[in-house]
């Protein structure tokens, strides 16, 4: 298949459950717990995981405990602990905190960014000024999330080279890397490859990661084709933790195991030993007290030929 003639030999996932996935969760989750997590994923092998969120517990009660929980994690120097951080202050508390990077985020839909963040995307990106640079001041990596490209919930279609823009500025003000988002899990393999050609005609692959929701059951679809434009960092969250809030009762995030068994059997590396991932899937879901949607999560491991 002309599609999967030339692959990476390697991919790097970016682990995003201790906080995309835990927080959108009604019922508060005890800070040891979200310790124990973490500590799967790290002997599972996942190397950048993003631990916690330094927002206002206002508005997000589940990551009152960032301190803490960074506190609490026994610290392994191979990993890189990550926060979102989406102000000045957020970035004092995670330069207190010790994490290794910082991300902020944006959406592509101005009306999204406004539900979102209570703003406007141009003062959005006013208040980065607070975070990236002086971030990257003290040595703090600083990673951007651009959300609903594929498409948003209250505008419908969005204009690509809307995300595009952003992304640029983002990259030019420090960020080592934009995660282009697909929200609400509406995106198709012919979309993709349409927004990533947009995208390399001007930035280079290694600035680019997809942050792709598996809602209507196409994120592994979408990840052969980035595979296929080499694009090599994928965000997921492990058994599929963290549901789409705007499409209730359905899968959100892309399954991290989903990715690991799909990767591992095209012979693509990811460090990520599957059976204990397995496990971590297991402490998630005993964690949040329900099933959660993995596919391999669900269906169990299962030796692969190679």
């Amino acid at each position: 298949m002309a599609l999967l003639d030339s692959l990476p030999s390697a991919v790097s996932i970016y682990e995003v459950s201790p906080r995309d996935g835990l927080q959108n969760e009604s019922a508060q989750v005890a800070t040891h717990a979200k310790v124990r997590l973490i500590e799967a994923l790290v002997d599972a092998g996942l190397r950048r995981i993003e631990v916690t969120s330094f927002v206002s517990p206002k508005w997000v009660p589940q990551m009152a405990d960032a301190e803490p929980v960074c506190a609490m994690i026994e610290r392994e120097p191979s990993v890189q602990y990550s926060a979102l951080c989406p102000n000045g202050r957020g970035l004092e508390r995670a330069k207190s905190a010790r994490v290794d990077e910082v991300a902020v985020f944006v959406s592509a839909s101005e009306t999204h960014n406004r539900k979102n963040v209570n703003k406007t995307i141009a003062q959005t990106l006013e208040a980065f000024e607070a975070v990236i640079e002086p971030a990257a001041a003290v040595g703090l990596k600083v990673r951007a999330y651009v959300s609903t490209m594929w498409g948003c919930p209250y505008e419908g279609d969005v204009d690509p080279r809307r995300g595009l823009e952003i992304a640029k500025e983002l990259l030019r003000r420090g960020c080592y890397q934009v995660s282009l988002g697909d929200t609400i899990g509406v995106g198709t393999p012919l979309q993709t490859r349409r927004i990533l050609e947009l995208f390399l005609a001007e930035l280079h692959p290694e600035q680019i990661a997809l942050h792709l929701h598996d809602t209507r059951g196409t994120a592994l679809a979408n990840v052969l084709v980035g595979l296929a434009m080499g694009i090599t960092t994928y965000d997921s969250s492990v058994a599929g933790l963290g549901g789409c809030p705007y499409a209730p009762g359905a899968a959100g995030n892309l399954a991290t195991e989903d990715l690991v068994y799909t990767l591992r059997g095209m012979g693509i590396e990811t460090g990520v030993d599957l059976d204990k991932l397995w496990q971590a899937g297991k402490i998630a879901e005993a964690i949040v007290g329900r099933e959660l949607p993995g596919k391999v999560h669900r269906a169990g491991v299962r030796s692969l030929a190679h």
